[in-house]
């Protein structure tokens, strides 16, 4: 795997549209930094700022509206700027009008410039908890969401409710990756799957491209910050914009999250150490690779 981008790369510029915190690592908080790292721009539009993500109880702050989305949206296009973005990241959504917001903004972007493409982490809720957003928002999901998306990223809770079906092994996680792609993503990565197969110290994430089918495998990290999902979603949308390839993509966002959380783990850290151990967003210490299936 090669390390940190090279200076004859150009930069890539991604419009980010999530949440933020000012303490801690979750939406935007999560994905900024470490696309930055890699070397891209990003464009971030909060939906929310919070002073901390909402596991710690208490939480102050404001949820933005969707107009005032729009609006921040359309201020870039009056620079003529969307012509060089070259995609839409989206993670938690407050309500179904800020979905429609975003929808919106992704719309825009690909008037400005048709190979741009919209990555769409379907924040929904998670296994153990169920749904945790607001009324709504699960349903436009799996509803206006999808057939916009090109990159879907589910956790597993979110992979089965999109797909309507419970995946237990890795054949029903496909089939459920196929039931994504039929409704408008070519692409969908699939996180913290725990698989009949899925031994318990282990996670395992598949990804299915037009490249192929691919699953890889982590031990498992006795660690719970949040945040991880958001940036892996990033991590991987910026790696599958930059080379094309699924299975690298894959690799390359898994090691780095990998490395993450067990600097966090090592620190005992409750959020993500996303600054102190950011080498291992651009040269992981250890590489995992992914495997074909199916």
């Amino acid at each position: 795997m090669r390390g940190a981008i090279s200076k004859e790369q150009s930069a890539m510029n991604i419009l980010s549209i999530q949440s933020h915190v000012v303490y801690g690592h979750v939406g935007n908080a999560a994905a900024v930094f470490p696309l930055q790292r890699l070397g891209a721009e990003v464009w971030p539009i909060h939906t929310v700022q919070f002073s901390n993500h909402t596991g710690y109880g208490a939480v102050r702050g404001e949820v933005f509206g969707a107009p005032l989305i729009r609006e921040l949206v359309q201020g870039v296009e009056a620079r003529g700027a969307l012509s060089a973005c070259d995609g839409v990241l989206s993670g938690y959504v407050g309500s179904a009008e800020i979905g429609d917001a975003i929808l919106d903004a992704v719309g825009r972007v690909k008037a400005a410039n048709e190979r741009a493409r919209y990555c769409c982490d379907p924040v929904i809720g998670d296994a153990g908890r169920g749904a945790f957003v607001r009324a709504g928002v699960p349903e436009f999901m799996r509803e206006r969401a999808l057939a916009a998306a090109d990159i879907v990223t589910p956790n597993h809770f979110e992979l089965d409710y999109l797909a309507g079906a419970a995946s237990r092994t890795a054949a029903e996680a496909l089939r459920a990756c196929a039931a994504l792609h039929a409704r408008g993503p070519r692409t969908v990565l699939a996180t913290s799957l725990h698989l009949e197969d899925t031994p318990k110290e282990a996670v395992d994430l598949l990804a299915s491209g037009p490249d192929g089918r691919f699953r890889l495998r982590t031990p498992r990290l006795d660690v719970s910050a949040n945040g991880a999902g958001d940036a892996i979603a990033a991590l991987f949308f910026f790696h599958l914009l930059r080379n094309g390839s699924t299975a690298e993509a894959l690799s390359r966002a898994a090691s780095s999250i990998f490395g993450v959380l067990e600097k966090t783990q090592q620190a005992g850290a409750r959020e993500l150490l996303l600054v102190a151990a950011q080498d291992e967003i651009v040269r992981p210490t250890r590489v995992f690779r992914a495997e074909a299936v199916g």
